[in-house]
């Protein structure tokens, strides 16, 4: 499952790909607008054609490292330590309550 940061990273990286196309649209109509020849206009259609595709590989390639680095346990995930002993103790005895094995509890005695 991914995590949230990375589905927000593939967002981001969607709308600088909606950008960049807009811009390579509105960079091809302004130089099919200027071009002279039939020549130039073709010209001016293929950049806009490599602009989008170049967008739409870095959108990709931006993706893919969002995956390895949320793989590689990058980007704020912390790692997992294993929890020692019962319910996350050390093991370690408290001298207030030392085990005995008698059946006796020195808690009630230090209270009362």
């Amino acid at each position: 499952m991914q995590t949230a940061k990375v589905k927000m990273q593939d967002i981001v990286s969607s709308a600088k790909e909606k950008v960049k196309e807009g811009t390579a649209k509105t960079q091809g109509k302004a130089g099919e607008a200027t071009a002279r020849t039939h020549g130039d206009k073709e010209m001016a259609k293929q950049e806009t054609k490599a602009k989008k595709a170049q967008a739409a590989a870095d959108k990709h390639q931006e993706k893919a490292e969002h995956r390895a680095d949320a793989a590689a346990g990058r980007h704020g995930t912390t790692t997992r330590v294993p929890l020692t002993g019962h319910h996350g103790t050390t093991g370690a005895v408290d001298p207030a309550y030392p085990s005995t094995g008698t059946g006796t509890y020195p808690a009630s005695e230090k209270y009362i």
